[in-house]
Formats: structure tokens, C-alpha cells, sequence
């Protein structure tokens, strides 16, 4: 029997079944998932703790600014460089080496004594973010070559990065409230310490025989596509449409533009046009892209719902919105198993979109007091995503060798980037036109942009008068919400008739994994392997 596979999968002429991971392999991926937890709840983890680094610190508003969004910026513009330079040097050392950048930044950032101080360290921390996120993801891909346990490894992967970033803002909360501010930093220390001791002793290398010379020219290409048009996107949402950062939007796609026409020239780009030719590779970067415009999309409207319109503290809002996660822990085995027993996964990945636009629908059918509504939408709507989500990453890495795993994955993690900056750009527009349209034309200018400064106009007025904006503010908010949980479910409805169309029938067929690179061992044994 002949298999025909696509250019970037190599024939299995042996037809020996991959072998299958051991306790070792999975005692790996367990020290794998810390960093991979960290670098998530780093996203989030200055949600509480930045009134006590104002008051400590002293920073500018715009220092502020940057304090809070410099680790963002470097981890998305520095993602597909990361993932190439792993795949060349090798994912375990580029992963030993990012954390212990991280190591040391988290250090200097808890006891940073200025603004700058803990600029820097944040950009520092953004770097080896970079450098973890697409190496724990390669090192998952050379561990786990049986589709099977890949597929789970990868749901408990998707799940853990997931998580990650609603757990950030709760724990800092509760560092800040019995701790100081640094503390929030100081975690990250054990569990980098403990992958730096164990990482030589369990991780395999994994990096590309042949990689060809690495593209310089393609580092800053693919930043200048990234940076502007994730800080474009984000301003956009924050600020309202405004020029300079439509224009910022506008640079980001030329040189995104450049940066594919030198991947397709370039005799060793930083991101291969092969990959793409992977059959199920190009519809999984997009799928995983609109799935991160769903999730996004969301959360910028629930954390305000339970903020602004139920009037919950910010850390009770951030203990509420963990509830929603419970059905994420859940998404990703259930659907494993569904694809495992052979469900197409075209039909999985279909209905979690649907699963997700019911989210969305939910939503659409919330007042100005109803908790449990909201909750309920979120944690359907997230099941529904991680579901898409996990089988996305999934079938883009069973498409690519594992040599080319690391730039596969930062290329899906950007995208990931992209979508969600994206999806609060385009939903949080909708919900402000509407919130505008909807406010009464007569209060304050301030009150007619935002619901937050509907609330902080409203303190300052009479006690019925400000009653009387407050509820019609938070009805505004609703309103706006609604309709932008209207074309969230379009979308996501549309994606679904895109996955059944696309991946329909798509099966991924291991190949045999090339002659795996020396791995230090524990006692002079080599690596547990169940056949």
C-alpha cells in the first residue's frame, strides 16, 4: 500500500506505528506546562497590582502605559523570529535560554526601583516569553508522535494557556492584597528554576537538521508587520478611530506585504512558504485566527459587564470570571476523544464554532442584572473555542515535520495574536457606535463616549440625576454589547460553514519521526517508551 503525502510530510515506508510517549514524556510535558502558565498569567497578572506600582513608582501616564503593554508588544512582535532561530538552534536550548531571560527579568522587575527599571525587565520578560511559547509547543510535537497522545498533550496544552491569562488577574489580586506589588514577579522564579534543573535531564532537542541560513532581513520585516498593527488594533478599541492609528494599521500591512514577498524569495525565509503547502495547514492558521477574534471579542464586553454594570470590585469580577473556565477544562478531552473514535474532525471543529455562536447568542438575550446569563454565555462560548482552538493546533503541527514545528506554531500564535486584537478592535467598535447612539444626547461629552465615564460623570451629579445616567448608561452598554454578540455569531457561524467545508476528510498521517538527538537521561537509562 503506497501513501501519498503533501510536500511537507514525509512518506512512512516502514509502516511501524509511532512510538508511543512513556511516564517520561509526560513528566516532561508537566514541567513544560509552569513556563507555558506563567507566560500566559503575565498577560494579565498587572491588572490589580498596578495602583501600587503608581503610587511606589511614580510613572507618567505614558510610562504607565508602557509598563502595562511593552511585554504584549515584544511577545507578539517576536513570536515568528523565535519560533524559526528554535527550529535552528534547537527548541530546548532556545527554551532553557528564554527561561532563564525570564528568570532574571521577573527578579529585576520585583524590585525594580523606577518606571524605566520595570520597562525594561518587561520588555525583557516579553523576549523570553517569545522564546518559550513556540519551544514548549515544538518540544510537544517531538515528544508525542503518536496523533493520539499529541492530540491530547496539545488539548492540555491549549487549556493551560487558556486558563493562564484569567488566572493572572486573580492572582495578583490576592499577592497584592497580602504581599507587595513585586510579588507578582517572584512566582515565576520556581517554576523557571525547576525547568532550568530538569529541562536538560527530560526534554529532547528538537531542531531542524538543515535549516539553511538564518534570514536576517526577515527579523525586522516581521516586527514592522506586527507591532503596528497590534498597536493600531489596540488603540483603536481604547481610543476610538483616529488617524494616526489607522495609519499605524495601514504601515503594519505594507510591511506585512514586504515580509511575505521575501518569505516566497528569500532561499531560507524565516517562515516557509512549504508549510503551507501542508493540507490542512492554511485552513487551521485561519480558523485559529477567527476563534481568537471570537474570544477576545468577548472578554472585552464581560469583564465590563461584570465591572461597570453589575458594579462588582475588580477583583470580584476577576473571581467571577473564572467560573467560565471550568467548561474549558472540560472542552478540550471531550473533543480529543470525539476526533480519537473517529468523528471527522471537520464535523468537530464545526460544531465547536456553533457551540461557541450559541455563546454569543446567550449573550445577546442578557440585561443589566444577569450574572448568571453572562457567565453561562462566556463559558459555552470559551468551550466552543478551545475546542476549535486545540484541534487547529493539532492538525497544523501533524501537517509539518517536527523540524519545522517551532516556526508552525509561533505562525499560529501570531495569528492567535492578530485575531485577538483584532476581534476588540472590530467588536468593541460596534458596541461603541451603538452604546453612542444609544446614551441620551443630553449628558456630558464624557458620558457619551464610554460607560466608564457615564459612571464617573454620574458620582459627581445629584443623587437622582445620577441614578438616572447610570441606568441608562448601563442600558447603553447592554445595547451595544448585544449587537456586537450579533456579529460575533455571524462570524463564528460562518467559520463553521468554513471548517465543514475545508477540513472535511483531513487526516493526519504520522510520519516516521527522523533519528531523534541525543537526550541526557536519568541514571544512564534511555527515555521510557510503551510501544
Amino acid at each position: 500500500m503506497t501513501n501519498s503525502t503533501n510536500s511537507t510530510c514525509s512518506t512512512n515506508t516502514d509502516h511501524r506505528p509511532p512510538a508511543r510517549a512513556g511516564r517520561r514524556e509526560w513528566t516532561a510535558l508537566g514541567v513544560l506546562m509552569l513556563p507555558l502558565l506563567l507566560v500566559s498569567m503575565d498577560v494579565s497578572v498587572l491588572y490589580f497590582a498596578i495602583p501600587s506600582i503608581s503610587a511606589d513608582l511614580e510613572p507618567s501616564g505614558t510610562q504607565q502605559l508602557w509598563i502595562f503593554d511593552i511585554y504584549g508588544f515584544v511577545l507578539a512582535g517576536l513570536l515568528m523570529t523565535m519560533g524559526s532561530l528554535g527550529d535552528r538552534v534547537g527548541s530546548r536550548r532556545l527554551l532553557l535560554f528564554g527561561a532563564a531571560a525570564f528568570g532574571a527579568a521577573s527578579l529585576v522587575a520585583a524590585y525594580a526601583n523606577s518606571a524605566e527599571t520595570l520597562i525594561a525587565a518587561r520588555a525583557v520578560l516579553g523576549i523570553g516569553g517569545a522564546t518559550l511559547m513556540p519551544s514548549t509547543m515544538a518540544l510537544v510535537r517531538t515528544m508525542f508522535t503518536d496523533p493520539g497522545q499529541r492530540a491530547k498533550a496539545i488539548g492540555l496544552w491549549s487549556g493551560v494557556m487558556t486558563g493562564g491569562i484569567a488566572l493572572g488577574s486573580v492572582m495578583s489580586g490576592v499577592l497584592v492584597e497580602y504581599f507587595w506589588w513585586g510579588s507578582v514577579f517572584l512566582v515565576n522564579l520556581p517554576a523557571m528554576a525547576l525547568l532550568l534543573i530538569l529541562g536538560p535531564v527530560l526534554l529532547p532537542e528538537s531542531r531542524n537538521p538543515a535549516p539553511g541560513r538564518f534570514d536576517l532581513l526577515s527579523v525586522p520585516l516581521s516586527m514592522a508587520a506586527v507591532l503596528p498593527v497590534i498597536y493600531g488594533l489596540k488603540e483603536l478599541t481604547a481610543e476610538g478611530w483616529h488617524t494616526l492609528y489607522v495609519l499605524s494599521v495601514t504601515v503594519g500591512l505594507f510591511f506585512a506585504y514586504l515580509f511575505v514577498q521575501r518569505q516566497r524569495t528569500a532561499k531560507s525565509p524565516l517562515i516557509s512558504p512549504a508549510l503551507f503547502r501542508g493540507h490542512g495547514f492554511t485552513p487551521a492558521v485561519v480558523l485559529n485566527l477567527v476563534s481568537a477574534f471570537g474570544m477576545m471579542g468577548s472578554a472585552y464586553f464581560t469583564t465590563q459587564y461584570l465591572q461597570s454594570v453589575l458594579g462588582k470590585s475588580a477583583l470580584e469580577a476577576a473571581l467571577w470570571g473564572l467560573l467560565p473556565s471550568v467548561l474549558i477544562g472540560v472542552a478540550a478531552p471531550v473533543t480529543t476523544q470525539l476526533v480519537q473514535k473517529g468523528v471527522d474532525r471537520g464535523y468537530v471543529v464545526t460544531g465547536g464554532f456553533v457551540v461557541a455562536a450559541l455563546g454569543y447568542g446567550l449573550l445577546t438575550l442578557a440585561g443589566t442584572d444577569s450574572l448568571w446569563l453572562v457567565l453561562a454565555g462566556a463559558g459555552v462560548l470559551a468551550s466552543g473555542i478551545v475546542t476549535v482552538m486545540s484541534q487547529m493546533m493539532d492538525l497544523a503541527l501533524g501537517t509539518v515535520p517536527a523540524a519545522r514545528a517551532g516556526a508552525a506554531s509561533s505562525l499560529l500564535e501570531t495569528g492567535t495574536e492578530f485575531g485577538g486584537a483584532l476581534g476588540m478592535a472590530v467588536l468593541g467598535s460596534i458596541g461603541t457606535a451603538v452604546y453612542r447612539d444609544q446614551v441620551p444626547s443630553d449628558v456630558p461629552p464624557a458620558a457619551q463616549e464610554t460607560l466608564g465615564g457615564a459612571l464617573a460623570v454620574a458620582r459627581r451629579l445629584p443623587d437622582a440625576a445620577g441614578h438616572s445616567l447610570t441606568n441608562a448608561a448601563r442600558d447603553a452598554f447592554t445595547a451595544g454589547m448585544h449587537a456586537a454578540a450579533i456579529a460575533g455569531m455571524v462570524l463564528l457561524l460562518g467559520a463553521a460553514v468554513l471548517a465543514a467545508t475545508t477540513l472535511r476528510g483531513i487526516r493526519v498521517r504520522e510520519s516516521s519521526p527522523p533519528p531523534p538527538l541525543p537526550v541526557p537521561s536519568l541514571g544512564g537509562s534511555a527515555p521510557e517508551r510503551r510501544g
